[in-house]
């Protein structure tokens, strides 16, 4: 009985085991624009070097991006600090000559009605730089979503379309459409 188990037991072990080397997976990786996406959500130009490792060679590369995403992100990113410092300066001058309170020196050459109208200026420019600073980081979500649709299509010179003069006998002449796929 024992050697009957033992038998079964190794015929059943050894079959269970064996339909691994039948069975084939599929090898061909599936590039997920929805992946590219959440990885710039999640560090911008992410998505990009993601498309960039994905493409095959040859294609044109979308790694030259990140330094210019950061570079837009950057940029906005100063102008948002230097307006709402510049903001927080002139409210708090502001607030400091209509209290009798000691004035700062930057502000000095400005009455109040001016020190009012710059502090409107950089209240709107700050409100830009928000602005900005959401564009970018949206536009890149975009083009990491975007160019990720594009990884796998076809740019090779076999596919091509022509259009030209024909001559089709007896004093008749048309166009001629080819289209060449591979």
């Amino acid at each position: 009985m024992r050697l009957f188990l033992f038998g079964v037991f190794i015929l059943g072990y050894t079959f269970v085991f064996s339909q691994d080397s039948i069975v084939k997976k599929d090898t061909i990786k599936v590039h997920s624009p929805k992946k590219a996406v959440i990885f710039s959500a999640v560090i911008p130009g992410a998505g990009q070097v993601y498309n960039h490792i994905a493409m095959p060679k040859g294609k044109k590369k979308a790694f030259w991006k990140v330094p210019l995403i950061y570079g837009a992100l950057g940029t906005s990113g100063y102008f948002l600090i230097k307006n709402q410092s510049l903001k927080n300066s002139l409210k708090t001058e502001y607030t400091n000559r209509l209290n009798g309170g000691v004035l700062d020196d930057q502000w000095i050459a400005y009455d109040d009605q001016g020190v009012l109208t710059l502090y409107d200026q950089h209240l709107n420019w700050r409100d830009l730089s928000i602005l900005g600073v959401g564009a970018v980081y949206l536009i890149q979500l975009i083009d990491a979503g975007i160019e990720a649709h594009f990884v796998t299509f076809d740019i090779s010179q076999d596919l091509s379309l022509a259009i030209e003069p024909a001559y089709f006998g007896q004093n008749t002449i048309g166009l001629k459409i080819n289209f060449n796929f591979h």
